[in-house]
């Protein structure tokens, strides 16, 4: 492949500072990144999907072979890309597959759609952005958190109403203008502690998922809640209905900023500190 751009995802700093252990293993020297949009150059023997010039995006992250997206000219194995959306450019494609697939999959695995009401914490970041969509495309009643300059775009995302995280409680807020509670909570950024005070907005019976492994199964069942720790199941059939959703106008893609490959490390470190707004893409 020849990269035009990469998207940025917290688990490329989580490579690069150790955190998956033997459980990754990585040859060295590394390149970082998964997501990538740009030209296939050349194919394998094997390739059926793929021809020279295609446009495509996916994930090119292959750490055991040294491999990532943060580079003009990448590998990419046949079963992680598909092809682009036609109406957005490349950049817009970098920044959709891990964030549209975790996304698409939360909406699946809680059973989202027509009549439920949806808690989404951390709404404002890259997965929660398409979550909104995707529950709100599914007739569902999105409650998403977002400070106040960005309660707006999250409406014209789909959410139903919005609650400031930095004017107190959320959960206190949610209950306060729905007694009665959500259906299906979806937290992005809640520690144990966070999380678990989070699903006292979840009426009895309802579904809690974190995105960071911060759900107690068993504390859930007591609660009468079901609730999972979620893990994203990638597949080229899933950037194939991401892609068209583009292309059909019922999924947006925001980058948040688009800066160049050289910028990587600062880029990096915002995202580290987990109050980057938006997609970041690197401009191959």
């Amino acid at each position: 492949m020849r990269l035009a751009a990469a998207g940025l995802n917290p688990i490329d700093w989580k490579i690069a500072d150790g955190m998956f252990g033997d459980a990754m293993p990585a040859s060295f020297p590394l390149v970082l990144g998964s997501d990538g949009a740009g030209e296939v150059l050349a194919i394998g023997s094997g390739v059926r999907r793929f021809t020279i010039g295609d446009a495509v995006f996916g994930q090119f992250q292959r750490p055991a072979q040294g491999g990532g997206s943060y580079g003009e000219l990448a590998l990419a194995d046949e079963d992680r890309i598909a092809h682009a959306a036609r109406s957005v450019t490349y950049a817009s494609s970098a920044a959709l597959p891990t964030a549209g697939m975790t996304a698409y999959n939360l909406v699946e695995e809680t059973r989202v759609g027509e009549g439920r009401r949806v808690l989404i914490v951390g709404a404002t970041g890259g997965v929660g952005t398409f979550a909104t969509q995707l529950a709100a495309g599914r007739g569902a009643e999105v409650i998403a958190t977002a400070r106040p300059a960005k309660a707006e775009l999250m409406r014209t995302l789909g959410a139903a109403e919005t609650v400031d995280h930095t004017a107190g409680s959320v959960a206190d807020q949610v209950l306060a203008a729905h007694p009665d509670g959500v259906d299906v909570l979806i937290d992005m950024t809640g520690g144990p502690e966070d999380f678990a005070k989070m699903t006292r907005t979840v009426r009895d019976g309802g579904i809690a998922v974190s995105l960071i492994g911060s759900a107690d199964a068993d504390e859930l069942t007591e609660h009468n809640l079901r609730g999972f720790n979620f893990v994203n199941r990638p597949s080229p059939q899933l950037l194939e209905i991401l892609a068209g959703h583009v292309d059909a106008g019922r999924l947006t893609v925001l980058v948040g900023r688009e800066v160049p490959l050289e910028e990587a490390p600062e880029a990096l470190a915002a995202s580290r500190t987990g109050r980057a707004q938006g997609k970041t893409v690197l401009a191959l």
